[in-house]
Protein backbone atom coordinates (compact mmCIF):
# COMPACT_ATOMS: atom_id res chain seq x y z
CA UNK A 1 0.00 0.00 0.00
CA UNK A 2 1.32 3.48 -0.76
CA UNK A 3 0.38 6.98 0.94
CA UNK A 4 -0.96 9.47 -1.91
CA UNK A 5 -2.06 12.94 -0.19
CA UNK A 6 -5.05 14.42 -0.63
CA UNK A 7 -6.41 17.75 -0.57
CA UNK A 8 -9.96 18.90 -0.15
CA UNK A 9 -10.41 21.98 -2.61
CA UNK A 10 -12.80 25.07 -1.69
CA UNK A 11 -15.77 23.69 -3.37
CA UNK A 12 -15.50 20.61 -1.65
CA UNK A 13 -18.56 19.44 0.70
CA UNK A 14 -17.27 18.40 3.67
CA UNK A 15 -20.09 16.26 4.67
CA UNK A 16 -19.40 14.60 1.52
CA UNK A 17 -17.43 11.11 2.18
CA UNK A 18 -14.09 10.60 0.98
CA UNK A 19 -12.50 8.29 -1.43
CA UNK A 20 -12.61 4.55 -0.12
CA UNK A 21 -12.46 0.67 -0.82
CA UNK A 22 -16.26 -0.47 -0.59
CA UNK A 23 -14.27 -3.95 0.57
CA UNK A 24 -11.38 -5.03 2.11
CA UNK A 25 -10.45 -6.66 -1.39
CA UNK A 26 -11.52 -3.71 -3.70
CA UNK A 27 -9.43 -2.73 -6.44
CA UNK A 28 -10.89 0.49 -6.56
CA UNK A 29 -12.00 2.90 -4.63
CA UNK A 30 -15.15 5.16 -4.92
CA UNK A 31 -15.22 8.80 -6.30
CA UNK A 32 -18.58 10.74 -5.41
CA UNK A 33 -20.07 13.77 -7.15
CA UNK A 34 -19.48 17.05 -5.78
CA UNK A 35 -21.40 19.52 -7.52
CA UNK A 36 -21.75 22.78 -7.55
CA UNK A 37 -23.64 24.80 -5.18
CA UNK A 38 -26.17 25.77 -7.58
CA UNK A 39 -26.23 21.96 -9.17
CA UNK A 40 -26.45 20.24 -5.45
CA UNK A 41 -30.12 20.62 -5.30
CA UNK A 42 -31.59 20.17 -9.14
CA UNK A 43 -28.59 17.93 -9.83
CA UNK A 44 -27.19 17.61 -13.26
CA UNK A 45 -29.64 15.70 -15.93
CA UNK A 46 -27.45 13.62 -18.91
CA UNK A 47 -29.73 12.64 -21.97
CA UNK A 48 -29.36 9.58 -23.62
CA UNK A 49 -25.77 10.31 -25.60
CA UNK A 50 -25.19 13.23 -22.94
CA UNK A 51 -21.62 13.87 -21.34
CA UNK A 52 -20.93 16.18 -18.43
CA UNK A 53 -17.40 16.43 -16.57
CA UNK A 54 -18.60 15.97 -12.58
CA UNK A 55 -15.98 17.71 -9.98
CA UNK A 56 -15.28 15.72 -6.73
CA UNK A 57 -13.55 18.72 -5.26
CA UNK A 58 -10.42 16.72 -4.44
CA UNK A 59 -6.91 16.71 -6.10
CA UNK A 60 -4.20 14.35 -5.28
CA UNK A 61 -0.52 14.13 -5.35
CA UNK A 62 0.69 10.49 -6.82
CA UNK A 63 4.27 9.57 -6.45
CA UNK A 64 5.97 9.07 -9.20
CA UNK A 65 5.83 6.00 -10.92
CA UNK A 66 1.87 5.86 -10.10
CA UNK A 67 -1.47 6.93 -12.08
CA UNK A 68 -4.93 6.95 -10.91
CA UNK A 69 -7.44 5.39 -13.39
CA UNK A 70 -10.92 6.97 -13.21
CA UNK A 71 -13.26 3.69 -14.32
CA UNK A 72 -16.61 3.22 -14.62
CA UNK A 73 -18.82 1.40 -11.98
CA UNK A 74 -20.12 -1.68 -13.38
CA UNK A 75 -23.51 -0.96 -11.66
CA UNK A 76 -24.28 2.03 -13.59
CA UNK A 77 -23.00 1.14 -16.34
CA UNK A 78 -25.30 -1.76 -16.34
CA UNK A 79 -28.69 -0.74 -14.92
CA UNK A 80 -28.91 3.27 -16.42
CA UNK A 81 -25.70 3.17 -19.50
CA UNK A 82 -23.64 5.29 -17.15
CA UNK A 83 -20.18 5.02 -17.86
CA UNK A 84 -16.85 6.76 -18.14
CA UNK A 85 -16.37 8.42 -21.27
CA UNK A 86 -12.27 8.42 -21.29
CA UNK A 87 -12.30 5.00 -19.54
CA UNK A 88 -10.07 4.60 -18.22
CA UNK A 89 -9.44 8.55 -17.65
CA UNK A 90 -5.76 8.59 -16.55
CA UNK A 91 -4.41 10.93 -13.83
CA UNK A 92 -0.79 11.85 -13.65
CA UNK A 93 1.39 11.60 -11.19
CA UNK A 94 3.06 14.92 -11.76
CA UNK A 95 -0.88 16.52 -12.15
CA UNK A 96 -2.24 18.41 -9.28
CA UNK A 97 -5.64 19.79 -10.31
CA UNK A 98 -8.97 18.64 -9.25
CA UNK A 99 -10.36 15.17 -9.98
CA UNK A 100 -12.94 15.02 -12.20
CA UNK A 101 -14.86 12.48 -14.11
CA UNK A 102 -16.17 12.45 -17.66
CA UNK A 103 -19.25 10.80 -17.58
CA UNK A 104 -21.58 9.94 -20.69
CA UNK A 105 -24.95 8.16 -20.58
CA UNK A 106 -25.46 5.62 -23.73
CA UNK A 107 -28.41 4.29 -22.36
CA UNK A 108 -32.21 5.64 -23.74
CA UNK A 109 -33.29 7.27 -20.93
CA UNK A 110 -31.89 10.41 -18.94
CA UNK A 111 -30.08 9.84 -15.94
CA UNK A 112 -29.51 12.57 -12.85
CA UNK A 113 -26.58 12.70 -10.87
CA UNK A 114 -26.98 13.74 -7.63
CA UNK A 115 -24.82 15.33 -5.29
CA UNK A 116 -22.72 13.30 -2.77
CA UNK A 117 -23.34 10.13 -5.66
CA UNK A 118 -20.71 7.72 -6.26
CA UNK A 119 -19.80 7.94 -9.80
CA UNK A 120 -16.70 6.23 -10.57
CA UNK A 121 -13.88 4.31 -9.16
CA UNK A 122 -10.35 5.24 -8.72
CA UNK A 123 -7.64 2.61 -9.02
CA UNK A 124 -4.14 3.71 -8.31
CA UNK A 125 -1.38 1.49 -10.52
CA UNK A 126 2.22 1.13 -11.15
CA UNK A 127 3.73 2.77 -14.58
CA UNK A 128 6.20 2.08 -16.98
CA UNK A 129 7.50 4.17 -19.30
CA UNK A 130 9.17 2.81 -22.44
CA UNK A 131 11.48 3.67 -24.31
CA UNK A 132 10.78 3.61 -28.22
CA UNK A 133 13.90 2.15 -30.49
CA UNK A 134 14.04 2.82 -33.86
CA UNK A 135 14.58 -0.82 -35.68
CA UNK A 136 15.09 -1.84 -39.34
CA UNK A 137 12.42 -5.12 -38.85
CA UNK A 138 10.87 -6.47 -35.69
CA UNK A 139 10.86 -10.21 -34.91
CA UNK A 140 7.98 -12.85 -36.43
CA UNK A 141 5.14 -14.16 -34.87
CA UNK A 142 2.48 -16.30 -35.71
CA UNK A 143 -0.67 -13.40 -35.33
CA UNK A 144 1.71 -11.33 -37.86
CA UNK A 145 0.34 -7.85 -39.25
CA UNK A 146 -3.47 -9.44 -38.32
CA UNK A 147 -5.15 -7.00 -36.49
CA UNK A 148 -8.82 -6.16 -35.70
CA UNK A 149 -11.19 -9.26 -36.02
CA UNK A 150 -7.99 -11.60 -36.86
CA UNK A 151 -8.36 -14.22 -34.43
CA UNK A 152 -11.81 -15.00 -35.78
CA UNK A 153 -15.34 -14.95 -33.68
CA UNK A 154 -14.11 -17.20 -29.90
Amino acid sequence: MIDVPMLKLDNHDPALPLPAYQTAASAGMDLVACLAPDDRETGIKLPSLGRAMIPTGLAIALPEGYEAQVRPRSGLAVKQGLTVLNSPGTVDADYRGEVKVLLINLGAETVEIAHGDRIAQMVVAPVTQARLMPAETLDATDRGTGGFGSTGKD
